[in-house]
């Protein structure tokens, strides 16, 4: 009879425990103060009323060599991920970082296979070659695992467990004066639609800079 309850109860507390929490899609829509919808740029949510996990060793993103270029231009990691830096061009490149984020260098390679990066400090960290000077790339170290980039229509959709929320968005070229940039949520157990409208345009490319070879329109 004793082992029945204390079944029964466990059964009830799980059931209870699953009741309450549920999971939301915070869906983020980006524009410009124009009103165009803006590509890539990146939506994170802290939970006010927890700690943010950081993540497994087995998590592995990739930052990729293509014609010359950083792919993705932007890419956004949790804390705690490995990152791999493929060459697919059929020339070397030299990836460095000086960033206090992260620190590294990767000598002279091309079908070499180079140790995966483990970023572990959350912040921005901007990629360069030793070799092709134009070659710029931002990789975006997370302090939380909720976090989307916006698709080509300005969306970024994100799931997360009912809470409290900071929303704030990061992009390699939004100017750091621009207020529009965080926002407060109470999540539930209904979707949640939310839009940031830029108060300023997005900083220059460099591309608007320099017409170097190897150079495409930065997101």
């Amino acid at each position: 009879m004793t082992y029945l309850y204390t079944k029964l109860s466990v059964i009830l507390l799980a059931t209870n425990l699953a009741f309450s929490s549920y999971a939301a899609q915070v869906s983020v829509f980006i524009t410009d103060k124009q009103g165009k919808p803006l590509t890539n740029i990146v939506a994170l949510l802290h939970n006010d009323d927890k700690s943010n996990a950081v993540a497994g060793e087995q998590a592995i993103a990739i930052m990729d060599q293509i014609n010359r270029e950083f792919v993705p231009h932007t890419l956004v990691v949790q804390q705690g991920t490995k990152v791999k830096f493929p060459n697919s061009d059929n020339v070397q490149h030299h990836v460095y970082s000086f960033s206090p984020a992260k620190t590294f260098e990767l000598k002279l390679y091309s079908e070499l296979e180079v140790e995966p990066q483990l970023f572990n400090t959350p912040g921005v960290v901007e990629l360069g070659c030793n070799v092709h000077d134009w070659m710029l790339g931002y990789i975006y170290v997370a302090d939380t695992p909720y976090f989307a980039q916006s698709n080509s229509e300005g969306n970024a959709i994100i799931t997360v467990p009912d809470g409290n929320y900071t929303l704030s968005i990061w992009h390699p070229r939004l100017s750091d004066s621009d207020t529009a940039r965080q926002s407060n949520l109470t999540i539930g157990k209904d979707d949640v639609a939310v839009s940031f409208s830029l108060f300023l345009p997005l900083l220059p490319s460099l591309v608007e800079y320099d017409a170097v070879e190897g150079f495409t329109e930065y997101d």
